[in-house]
């Protein structure tokens, strides 16, 4: 059962290879599952006018050639508008804007698929001092320093830019990195009066326009992320396997954007992991896992429909452990009948602290979301586990009889603190337990088959401007 539904989800990765087999070429090779991209070509990109009547290529090319000292402007729908400098990539883009107050981990946090269509403004004065590192990747083919293969936020806002790094592990600037990847990035400017209004006003629509201005009340200029199904753009669209040798549980992780540090605090624990699209019905191959994990991922948890449905199903028809992390506390949320709301201006830092209220211990979290769970619509088979004690907002909720609980912030966090990592431990615990609790003993690690068959890297997802998804 578990093959042939995920050979079925597999088909579009399979159709999406260039250099399948063509009349009159029967020998031609067909590239590997890990190296399909959905690739659009410039023959069929939509072109679309917009604000000014300018006409938009919307599947041009992110990277362009890295811009200095071009005056820049970061207009804020019906707020301020600051001017600045432009660096990194020569475009014009739309996005929320939302700040983090982290003092560490740009590369980490600009990679952070829970991003996706955001102007992210660093409350840390000096922002690239450290440069950015290769994308190398470990022993697991993970990337060793980024959270993902590409930057996620849409903009960067900063208040000054470090032209010269300095770090054992920098291969090119900040500047640089931005340029290529099409990404761009506003300096010199005053962040503090950006995020009093965020604050204030709550997380808002803006604009990053270099060179001309656009005027602020040109509302089609602003594309609301939220509007948008982000997880559908940064979940992989088939099927991929990150494998730990000798070990004795496998996995199902739903993505809606999942971290490479969530991958790899799951792989490092002995289990190995089979990743699915956020889409993918995990219900229907559940006997063939040990454990079921949900990531975390952009945007508004209701659009998630498929995967609220999916673990709806998973709740009735199955006893395995579930744990989530972020977004994936929230679909788990919906799925037993609660609510979300969103927040004023949402959570974005690495110094939040969380109190577990079955210990009374206070842990120093990391977290980036701007949505959260409503404790007060928890199922009564649920009781909240963690509480944000800076605004009082839900942080986690457990299962009263069974083995699933879930965090709103990141235990996994790359960038620090750890504090809270033992977590891992715990859903690993829960995973065991159920697998050796089975009195016919179930081997669920993948067949060979599977293992050849299955890419072991995400599939099919490459960045795109969020105009081509409204």
């Amino acid at each position: 059962m578990f093959s042939r539904v995920a050979l079925r989800y597999s088909r579009p990765a399979l159709l999406a290879v260039r250099g399948a087999t063509k009349p009159g070429l029967a020998s031609k090779t067909v590239a590997p599952a890990a190296a399909v991209r959905h690739l659009a070509t410039e023959a069929n990109a939509p072109i679309v006018r917009g604000s000014k009547d300018r006409r938009m290529n919307l599947r041009q090319p992110r990277s362009t050639a890295p811009v200095h000292n071009l005056d820049a402007t970061l207009t804020i729908r019906d707020g301020p508008v600051f001017h600045g400098k432009a660096f990194g990539a020569n475009t014009n883009i739309s996005g929320e804007a939302v700040f983090t107050t982290s003092l560490v981990g740009y590369p980490e946090s600009m990679t952070d698929p829970s991003y996706r269509g955001q102007i992210l403004v660093f409350t840390q004065p000096l922002i690239g001092n450290y440069g950015v590192p290769s994308n190398m990747r470990d022993h697991w083919n993970l990337l060793k320093y980024f959270e993902s293969p590409h930057i996620q936020c849409a903009g960067v806002v900063v208040a000054d830019v470090a032209e010269k790094y300095s770090h054992w592990t920098a291969v090119e600037s900040l500047a640089e990195w931005c340029a290529r990847e099409g990404v761009p990035v506003i300096s010199g400017v005053d962040t503090r009066a950006i995020v009093t209004f965020l604050r204030e006003r709550g997380s808002s629509l803006a604009r990053i326009s270099i060179g001309d201005e656009y005027d602020a009340d040109e509302d089609e200029s602003f594309i609301d992320p939220g509007q948008i199904n982000l997880v559908k753009r940064v979940s992989t669209k088939a099927p991929f396997i990150v494998e730990s040798p000798g070990s004795d549980v496998h996995i199902a992780l739903i993505d809606c954007g999942v971290k490479e540090n969530i991958l790899r605090s799951l792989v490092t624990r002995g289990a190995t992991v089979t990743v699915f699209p956020y889409h993918f019905p995990v219900h229907k191959v559940a006997n063939n896992f040990d454990g079921v994990f949900i990531s975390n991922g952009p945007g508004d948890p209701t659009h998630c429909q498929e995967t609220v449905y999916t673990l709806t199903r998973l709740f009735e028809d199955h006893s395995i452990p579930i744990m989530g992390i972020c977004l994936g506390h929230q679909l788990l949320a919906l799925a037993t009948g609660g609510r979300t709301i969103k927040l004023k201006y949402g959570n974005r830092a690495h110094n939040i602290p969380a109190l577990d209220l079955t210990t009374g211990q206070c842990h120093i979290t990391s977290q980036n979301h701007g949505y959260a769970v409503d404790a007060s619509t928890l199922s009564n088979d649920f009781k909240e586990y963690f509480v944000n004690l800076n605004d009082g907002s839900n942080e986690g909720m457990i299962h009263k009889t069974r083995p699933i609980f879930s965090t709103q912030f990141h235990p996994e966090a790359k960038g620090g603190p750890m504090d809270s990592s033992y977590l891992f431990d715990s859903y690993m615990a829960n995973v065991r337990a159920y697998k050796d609790s089975h009195v016919i003993k179930k081997d669920n690690k993948p067949s060979q088959f599977m293992l050849d068959i299955l890419s072991k890297e995400r599939v099919g997802v490459e960045p795109m401007p969020l105009a081509a998804s409204a």
